[in-house]
């Protein structure tokens, strides 16, 4: 089995993985710049920023601090990773709040993942 720090090794800017906090919030993160020390992210859902620790997984969020760690970079296939690319970039630039309703592909996917992370973590 590979060790966490190697698969944290392994992402690559356009990955998308899953990372949580103690008070049970759920991230889906698109990897936008990873460097030799950390992974940078935006969340698919809510576009927030993140920056996680290369070596540990760790980045902390909001005003109070809350501790993120990634637990699952487990690959999405090509049609689940296309509609969160989807979804990630309906989430940033819709205006129009009719068109901002999640459509049934949308819906299936965050289903998908929710279960799918949780059962193949880091």
């Amino acid at each position: 089995m590979t060790d966490r720090q190697t698969l944290l090794q392994r992402l690559e800017v356009g990955d998308i993985f899953h990372a949580g906090t103690a008070e049970d919030h759920s991230l889906i993160c698109l990897v936008m710049v990873v460097t030799d020390s950390s992974i940078e992210v935006r969340t698919v859902t809510n576009n927030v920023r993140l920056t996680f620790d290369r070596r540990t997984g760790v980045a902390h969020w909001g005003e109070t601090a809350a501790r993120c760690v990634i637990d699952s970079v487990a690959p999405l296939s090509r049609e689940m990773h296309a509609v969160m690319l989807g979804l990630d970039r309906k989430m940033r630039l819709e205006q129009d709040p009719e068109r901002f309703k999640l459509d049934e592909a949308e819906k299936r996917a965050l289903i998908f993942v929710d279960s799918y992370y949780r059962d193949n973590p880091v």
